[in-house]
């Protein structure tokens, strides 16, 4: 992982293509989208992602193909999804490879282990998802299409969201 001292998706004192600023402006979920690999749980910071109801409930999201979520998931099959909390900003940043995480993020918070990955213990509500079907390409991402297996939400919890570039408290 790297820690950048500059934010990975800045446009290097050039304007930022109007895509991106369009889509800055959509309120986007935080999310940490988790897997079990043989060698422990990798992670990653996630806010493209949609769920869609129905029988089955399906849950979708883009992933960095270079990440080391999008090989455990593409290895196992399994993933868990976790919501933050206000709280949990800093936790978000280290998953995101924005902010140090001495020992790795997984110490950064309090874990519980399911079939599908870690889930963050304080989780305003998490999934666990089936892969669907094969990865596709979408842009610069890749896009994994999941049934969903299990839902669990916290009823006294509120989950965070992102706005152009800053968490916003719901």
């Amino acid at each position: 992982m790297t820690i950048h001292d500059t934010h990975p998706f800045a446009a290097n004192g050039q304007p930022r293509r109007p895509l991106r600023r369009f889509r800055g402006r959509l309120p986007a979920p935080v999310t940490i989208w988790s897997a079990h690999t043989g060698r422990g749980p990798v992670g990653l910071t996630v806010s493209s992602m949609l769920v869609a109801d129905g029988e089955p409930g399906e849950v979708v999201g883009l992933i960095d193909p270079a990440s080391g979520l999008f090989d455990a998931v593409s290895a196992s099959g399994r993933w868990a999804v976790s919501l933050l909390g206000y709280a949990d900003r800093q936790l978000s940043d280290a998953m995101a490879g924005l902010a140090p995480a001495p020992g790795g993020s997984f110490r950064l918070a309090t874990w519980r282990d399911t079939d599908w990955g870690p889930v963050l213990a304080t989780s305003p509500g998490w999934l666990g998802a089936r892969l669907l079907d094969q990865p596709v390409e979408v842009g610069w991402s890749m896009l994994l299409r999941g049934v969903v297996e299990q839902v669990e939400i916290d009823e006294e919890q509120a989950p965070v969201a992102y706005v152009r570039g800053r968490y916003r408290e719901l």
